[in-house]
């Protein structure tokens, strides 16, 4: 088969003191992306990888995209998977398929949105797309957490799981110790927030549970290291400057948002709060609307009936 698709691709070259661009442009895409599009997937996922899929984003083994939606699953399905780099190829019946691409690449709100729904080991800090007129497309992703993190992090949750989760208990139950815990160690990290002073990671979970400061992505991230834990399925939900938890639990999703059950307070005391401890949509929009109105077309989970 190797062989074969190197033949193809000799005789494609060879092509080009034959005929104008255009001409070796259609061979290109009538032979060798139909080769492509066979010999394409995904191959090895890490461990961090989700094998359920949200409304927004649903993983494939499509690599051969027809509409946006396809396009928006091979991102959300690569970037899932763990992958460094990945590369796919635009049909040549998908006429639109290349302007579609560069259209993500400068969104960085859809590619923002996307990363919410993979594991935070897997997200990525940011994301680059390269492509060619013959429709190969290449993405690059730089994840947010180093090697050397993710192992604190993790020798962290397994400490804190063993100390914490009560096997007798239920999983909203043991949430709530979670939660508990992670607020009553960590402080908001103000200085960063407010003035732009950065001492600690506290964008990521290395923050609240490494050095006990946090910004609302870190406490995010932070729970959803521990819904991991318990098997329980979650996203990241953001709002124009905030984020929070998703949780399916007893059968169905919730909102749970740790850093506002984390009050900064003005002599420095420690309040620890459960008003947006695993709510409805509803009773989130009635106790807070501004920090947290969302695109409920994206987190469409989170709908209320």
């Amino acid at each position: 088969m190797k062989k074969f698709i190197i033949l193809i691709i000799l005789l494609v070259l060879l092509g080009i003191t034959i005929y104008k661009k255009e001409e070796l442009i259609k061979i290109y895409n009538k032979l060798f992306l139909k080769i492509g599009s066979e010999v394409v997937s995904i191959g090895d996922k890490n461990e961090y990888y989700r094998d359920y899929d949200f409304e927004f984003v649903q993983n494939t083994d499509n690599f051969s995209p027809k509409d946006r939606q396809d396009i928006l699953n091979i991102y959300y399905t690569a970037i899932n998977a763990g992958k460094d780099e990945f590369t796919f190829y635009c049909p040549s019946e998908y006429k639109e398929c290349l302007n579609e691409i560069d259209d993500l690449a400068n969104d960085q709100a859809t590619l923002s949105n996307i990363n919410n729904f993979v594991h935070p080991f897997n997200g990525f800090k940011n994301i680059e797309t390269e492509y060619d007129s013959l429709g190969k497309v290449t993405i690059k992703i730089n994840k947010s957490y180093k090697d050397s993190e993710i192992k604190k992090i993790k020798e962290k949750v397994n400490s804190i799981k063993n100390n914490v989760f009560d096997n007798k208990l239920s999983n909203y139950d043991n949430i709530k110790k979670v939660h508990d815990y992670i607020n009553n160690n960590t402080k908001y990290d103000s200085n960063r927030s407010d003035n732009n002073i950065v001492n600690y990671k506290s964008d990521i979970a290395y923050g609240p549970l490494i050095e006990g400061y946090g910004l609302c992505g870190g406490y995010t991230d932070a729970m959803e290291l521990f819904l991991e834990e318990l098997n329980i399925k979650s996203y990241k939900v953001s709002s124009i400057n905030h984020v929070w938890n998703a949780v399916y639990i007893n059968g169905q999703w919730l909102n749970l948002d740790l850093t506002w059950d984390d009050p900064v307070t003005s002599d420095g005391s420690n309040i620890l709060d459960d008003n947006f401890f695993l709510i409805d949509t509803k009773k989130l929009s009635e106790i807070e609307l501004t920090q947290h109105a969302f695109d409920l077309s994206i987190y469409s989970e989170l709908k209320v009936d």
